[in-house]
């Protein structure tokens, strides 16, 4: 698609990039990691859903047998902050398709007692062996070309507790879904955008684990504003990408008791849909 190219002097290699870095653990024993978490992926101070998905999926990589992400439910306990953790896994289940594995992400409060802050349950496999066939109704989402839409650094009105994550990913939202930044939201639950990462790595499975948490909340667009946080979310990544930008859609259909779902689709640029998601989130609402 040569409307969503974007040329860059320099691009990361995967495995080479500061989500890379940024996601690498050190086994200090067996199913035992510690990680410095990056004050770079934070959001109103707290870190970013997708990033520590990311995190705990990569430590399940190397504690299973299989090292692709198929399906990966997480309850996000409590707010992860910057700063050291340790991630803990276990193996599950062991077959010759899928490995299941669970992983948990601690860090020390303020007394020094470890809290446990997400809980992730994920089955594991191949991807590269998947079938071609492929039959579905799925549509990749109607996007403007990249040139058209628009992102942090275009001068979009900031939003309370700015978030240093915006400088690591390439963020171009669909001018239909950016009311909220003009104080005009448009009270559809909808946030659509290309996707990628501010320094050029391309997309692998673990990237797309962030991809379906990056962009800015739905309940923008439905005239909320503030933290939104995780209470859960599941991720299936259905094969791996195509070099290149992503598009990202969401949408939320329901908000109801405080709670809203959003439900994501990634596509790649060969026109594949390469992951989808759903999670539930609370909303503030004075």
């Amino acid at each position: 698609m040569p409307e969503a190219a974007s040329a860059q002097a320099t691009r990361a290699v995967i495995g080479a990039s500061e989500f890379d870095r940024d996601t690498t653990l050190t086994a200090r024993a067996p199913g035992v990691y510690d990680i410095d978490l990056s004050a770079g992926w934070t959001i109103i101070n707290a870190v970013n859903g997708g990033y520590l998905l990311a995190v705990l999926g990569r430590a399940l990589a190397d504690t299973l047998p299989h090292s692709d992400p198929f399906t990966l439910s997480a309850h996000y306990l409590t707010a992860s902050q910057p700063g050291p953790a340790v991630v803990r896994t276990e193996t599950v289940r062991t077959g010759r398709t899928l490995s299941t594995g669970q992983a948990s992400l601690f860090q020390l409060d303020e007394q020094g007692n470890e809290v446990e802050r997400i809980r992730v349950l994920a089955s594991y496999g191949d991807l590269g062996s998947l079938p071609d066939d492929v039959r579905t109704t799925a549509r990749p989402p109607a996007l403007p070309p990249m040139d058209q839409c628009f992102g942090p650094e275009d001068g979009a009105a900031p939003v309370d507790g700015s978030s240093a994550i915006t400088g690591r990913l390439m963020l171009k939202l669909d001018p239909s879904t950016l009311g909220w930044a003009l104080g005009k939201p448009s009270g559809k639950g909808e946030m659509r955008g290309w996707f990628g990462l501010a320094d050029g790595r391309d997309p692998d499975p673990l990237a797309l684990l962030l991809a379906v948490d990056a962009l800015p909340p739905t309940a923008f667009e439905m005239g909320l504003t503030g933290w939104v946080p995780t209470v859960e979310l599941t991720v299936h990544v259905r094969c791996r990408p195509a070099p290149g930008p992503l598009r990202v859609s969401i949408t939320t259909r329901n908000l109801a008791g405080g709670f809203l779902e959003e439900d994501a689709e990634v596509w790649d640029s060969a026109d594949r849909l390469v992951a989808q998601s759903r999670q539930l989130a609370r909303v503030r609402l004075s």
